[in-house]
């Protein structure tokens, strides 16, 4: 009874697949792909603790942090070891040290980018085949042929189009659900960055010594 059903639904894939002609293959690709780098993203755009970014250091000052699980949590605490270690030029060493986390938070953005702007345009392209086939039909006055006629072309047009936008929307919707997390995590690590080069050096900090000392 389940293999029965499976082979059911397989069929009216390959049958959604079929009637939307040779594009029809290339637009589930980018859908596979589009997911895949959705998911992806998502995983890599963990901010980690959900509270703001003075607490956070206040707690890993206080030595009350919890494990960095997320972006937000690392930077905290690679930041407060760069601030304890007394090295100068402390901004530009901490844009260095957060540098990697800028690139993993781009990561799969343009590949996500392009593939939501194709798939609309290739449901285009299937719209524009299958109309060729409709007019061509119409042209020979055939309603009905081996490859399908005005019916195959229509057809072709509209699974094109559907699947294009079935595509598309909710991967605008899903892309700019995480460019505002990456915007988000983006500003809490220029204020982190800000909050420890404004704040006082760390009498424990072999460069507050040695300062102490002169």
């Amino acid at each position: 009874m389940g293999g029965h059903g499976q082979d059911s639904a397989l069929g009216v894939i390959a049958s959604y697949l079929q009637a939307g002609g040779v594009v029809m293959p290339i637009l589930l690709l980018v859908t596979v792909l589009l997911w895949y780098a959705l998911g992806v993203r998502w995983l890599l755009l963990r901010r980690g603790s959900a509270k703001n970014v003075r607490v956070l250091l206040k707690r890993a000052k206080e030595g009350r942090s919890n494990p960095a699980n997320g972006i937000v949590d690392q930077a905290v605490a690679r930041g407060l070891a760069i601030k304890r270690s007394g090295l100068p030029d402390l901004r530009r060493r901490l844009d260095d040290a957060f540098a990697e986390f800028q690139r993993e938070l781009k990561q799969g953005s343009v590949l996500i980018t392009t593939l939501v702007t194709i798939a609309p345009l290739l449901g285009l392209l299937g719209t524009v085949m299958g109309m060729i086939v409709t007019f061509e039909s119409l042209g020979d006055m055939t309603l009905f042929s081996q490859s399908g006629g005005i019916a195959s072309g229509i057809s072709t047009a509209l699974f094109t189009t559907q699947m294009g936008l079935v595509v598309a929307v909710p991967g605008v919707i899903a892309k700019s659900v995480l460019d505002r997390r990456q915007q988000q995590i983006e500003l809490d690590l220029a204020q982190i960055t800000d909050i420890l080069v404004s704040s006082p050096a760390d009498p424990d900090a072999p460069g507050s010594d040695a300062r102490q000392g002169n």
